[in-house]
């Protein structure tokens, strides 16, 4: 598709209705992450050696389906589109949501999250679709804005969900999860466009592979990488946050809705932020953006392992939400803008993959070094981690400013 068709098509309307898609379901996915440690908890009896590690196993039970199974699914919408996709994905993790909240013990919901790992990639599919029909001089721009939607709604549904969970249940949050999942399949069936050719499957066997049609793939695989090792940052910390949160109130007031507003203040500044970096990025190079996050990153996270406040917490997961806000969205818009259009649906998957890796491994490591040492411990190898990965990606690719630009 060439600039002036994808000026004029419908990426516009579709980036109205997929910014409040992906704001539904920003809320359905966070309505219950929050609290599935304290979920978990009312499922046995656990010490919490063993409390930390069946949280951070189910948690990251999910991601680890969504990795094998994302490159597949990323295949099959290059030959079927990104909108049945979306369908799909939001369909199929409504009906293990609802499973989820009928769980009697950890098994059972250790199931329920492995299969909605399965049909997980409702927002890539919404990025790869917006990516695919966007003037690449708007690229940086609209993804940011994608991004807030999810993230929007990320920000108030920790807060619904906690509210949800103090005056209901959490197990009640489930059921809510899988009906907003429910609205989001029907609204991306009957408002979303596509003008969609496909890609033959002969075609996909006699074509190069992937890494063949990119001109820079080092890069490619750098930027596949970095998401992995950011998002695994992220995840160390998102499913003993709970937890942490009990540990400063010395278990005493409305701990799910504490929580639950923590979780969600990363959120806030996220909306604020991810656009402008986006304009910013477009304008002056987008790895000058994911350079400044990096640093601004570790800086920010370290020192929420050494704080005993809970005000003080809320105030720096506050500022994570800016570094989240500049590192995700320009992974993506590097991605988008060093991949040729008709692979754009494959890198996305390969970037859910490794974005679910991150997920997977950080949520083991938090669990394990929550449960062998304390939750401080999660936090200080957490911004440990974020700087190895900024030193990496800059002496790795030394270029990265002027390719970028």
């Amino acid at each position: 598709m060439d600039e002036a068709t994808r000026e004029h098509g419908p990426w516009k309307r579709n980036l109205y209705v997929l910014w409040f898609c992906t704001f539904v379901a920003g809320i359905a996915f966070s309505e219950v992450s929050p609290f599935l440690s304290l979920y978990v908890g009312e499922l046995g009896n656990f010490g919490k050696a063993d409390l930390t590690f069946w949280s951070g196993l189910i948690y990251a039970s999910t991601f680890l389906t969504t990795a094998i199974v994302s490159p597949l699914w990323g295949n099959l919408a290059d030959r079927t589109g990104r909108k049945i996709m979306l369908i799909r994905a939001s369909l199929g993790i409504a009906l293990f949501m609802f499973l989820a909240g009928l769980s009697t013990n950890v098994l059972e919901l250790l199931f329920c999250r492995l299969f909605q790992g399965f049909f997980s990639g409702y927002i890539p599919n919404a990025q790869a679709l917006i990516a695919s029909q966007v003037p690449r001089k708007h690229a940086g721009a609209a993804l940011g804005t994608l991004v807030t939607g999810s993230t929007s709604g990320t920000l108030l549904g920790p807060i619904v969900g906690g509210i949800l969970a103090q005056i209901f249940s959490i197990r009640m949050t489930f059921f809510i999860t899988a009906a907003l999942l429910v609205v989001v399949s029907f609204m991306s069936a009957f408002l979303v466009r596509e003008s969609f050719v496909p890609v033959s499957k002969a075609a996909q066997k006699k074509g190069q592979g992937l890494l063949q049609k990119v001109a820079d793939p080092k890069l490619i695989i750098i930027l596949l990488v970095s998401t992995m090792i950011v998002q695994t940052g992220n995840s160390s910390i998102y499913p003993i946050i709970s937890l942490y949160v009990r540990e400063l109130m010395h278990n005493v007031g409305p701990i799910t809705v504490v929580a639950g507003i923590i979780a969600a203040l990363p959120g806030i500044s996220n909306i604020m932020a991810a656009p402008r970096l986006g304009r910013y990025g477009d304008k002056h190079g987008s790895g000058r953006v994911l350079i400044g996050c990096y640093l601004f990153a570790a800086a920010i996270i370290f020192p929420q392992g050494l704080i005993r406040s809970v005000i003080v917490l809320g105030i720096l997961r506050f500022f994570v939400g800016i570094s989240d806000a500049g590192l995700f969205p320009t992974i993506q818009t590097l991605l988008t803008k060093n991949t040729p259009p008709d692979v754009t649906s494959a890198v996305f998957s390969w970037n859910q993959s490794f974005q679910a890796l991150g997920n997977m491994f950080g949520a083991l490591l938090g669990g394990a070094l929550a449960g062998a040492f304390d939750y401080n411990v999660v936090f200080i190898s957490t911004a440990l981690l974020v700087l190895i990965n900024f030193v990496v990606l800059r002496f790795s690719e030394p270029q990265l400013l002027r390719k970028a630009a």
